[in-house]
């Protein structure tokens, strides 16, 4: 249901997707605080403003080659987030068979839609095939072997690019290194052409493209460079064995700013990619999650209660690692706003900002220097629209947070908040 809210503010084309007017965080033209009070808290907010230009910026950047940017839907699966890039020509870069389900729900066409993943099961292969997706990417001579045999007995044939794992150091996180000789992901790059034969071979299979994803959260251009320079030469390798591909999927993993990191734009990007990309004359396929939705959302919490101990004080908000565990499985930094901005009257602190649940590793943020804020009032939690909602649970038996998105003044409840009754649902007592 679209909610109205305060008119759109002049100049507001200019302005951050989050900004204080009138002394208050606004998302586009309205006011979280008035979110709360209607909808309720912890609850994700999404500018949808933000998530058309992060896209717009991807195809601005690459449109001197034929591309498609394919949005890697596990960042952030709402249908609402979902219908809006899929109508603004944006494909879907999927890992499983419910991905399949919710891209073609909102409305993303199959033949946009590529199919990653070290487990893929056979039925979500036979679901892919019947909705004719554009590709998968295979990774593991096992699979191919699978996916080949799966279209053979639905008497079809596979659309394939192998995922090459290239062996490149992306300088991110170990848990979101993809690209290493050590990871899971892709076929060594030096047993990549002995697998394409091998699939040029299976009646079951149509070579299409070649892929590489090495990593997320990357802040540096050079690690795509090195990688893309790698996989072109790859590919140039296998045009004399008689192996053409006209797709080169090169991943995702573009990072964007949590506290003071300075990645690459997609202009910057796409400028050290696409000189190698030129040589190929192919078509380029991307796959964005966490520069397309991470900055366009917010994790709104208020505060239940203060707490002072003899070596910390902690701000105990509603919001837990439940709703947003990046903080405490990853160590990770999302800055922290208050709501109603921060008059010069207000003095600093450092504190804990920490949730409700029985867990020590509960926090949103460990000896951060805030602004004192009390009980009551409302904090927003930046950064937040990737891998949050995404990634939450319901540990404690606790429902998971609404999601709301905004455009310009008003704004939609794109998912409601659970009820207690749905944290049951399914379960039966012997």
């Amino acid at each position: 249901m679209l909610r109205s809210a305060n008119k759109k503010p002049r100049g507001h084309a200019e302005m951050e997707p989050f900004h204080y007017l009138n002394g208050e965080l606004h998302c586009e033209g309205v006011s979280l605080r008035a979110i709360a009070d209607s909808v309720g808290t912890p609850t994700y907010i999404y500018s949808r403003a933000a998530l058309l230009e992060n896209l717009a910026a991807y195809d601005r950047a690459f449109a001197p080659v034929p591309h498609l940017v394919c949005y890697a839907m596990k960042a952030n699966a709402n249908l609402g987030v979902l219908a809006t890039l899929a109508r603004a020509g944006a494909g879907a870069d999927i890992v499983s068979g419910g991905e399949l389900y919710r891209a073609l729900r909102a409305g993303v066409p199959p033949q946009k839609i590529i199919f990653a993943g070290v487990g893929k099961s056979r039925e979500e292969m036979r679901e892919a095939l019947k909705a004719e997706i554009l590709l998968f990417n295979v990774e593991s001579p096992s699979e191919l072997h699978a996916l080949n045999e799966t279209a053979q007995g639905m008497g079809v044939r596979a659309p394939v690019a192998l995922r090459v794992n290239p062996d490149v150091d992306p300088q991110t996180h170990p848990y979101v290194a993809t690209g290493m000789k050590t990871a899971k992901f892709g076929i060594p790059i030096a047993d990549t052409a002995r697998v394409y034969e091998d699939a040029t071979r299976m009646p079951g299979i149509a070579v299409r493209g070649v892929q590489m994803h090495i990593g997320s959260q990357l802040t540096k251009a050079a690690p795509f460079a090195d990688a893309v320079d790698r996989m072109v030469r790859l590919v140039e390798s296998l045009r004399p064995r008689g192996i053409e591909v006209g797709l080169f999927d090169v991943g995702g993993g573009l990072g964007i700013r949590y506290a003071d990191e300075t990645p690459p734009t997609p202009a910057e990007y796409a400028a050290a990619l696409l000189p190698a990309l030129r040589r190929l004359n192919v078509t380029v396929l991307l796959e964005p999650g966490r520069s397309i939705v991470g900055s366009a959302g917010v994790l709104l919490t208020r505060v239940l209660y203060r707490k002072a101990g003899p070596d910390k004080t902690f701000v105990i908000v509603d919001a837990a690692m439940n709703d947003l565990i990046r903080p405490a499985f990853y160590g990770a930094y999302h800055a922290i706003r208050p709501v109603l901005e921060a008059a010069g009257g207000r003095r600093g602190e450092r504190v804990d900002v920490v949730g409700p649940i029985c867990e020590s590793g509960d926090f949103l943020a460990k000896d951060r220097d805030l602004p004192r804020v009390e009980e009551a009032e409302l904090l927003a939690v930046m950064s937040s629209g990737a891998y949050g909602f995404a990634m939450a649970s319901n540990y404690n038996a606790r429902p998971r947070a609404a999601e709301v998105l905004v455009g310009g003044g008003g704004y939609t409840i794109v998912r409601r908040r659970e009820t207690y009754e749905e944290l049951v649902a399914g379960e039966s007592m012997p």
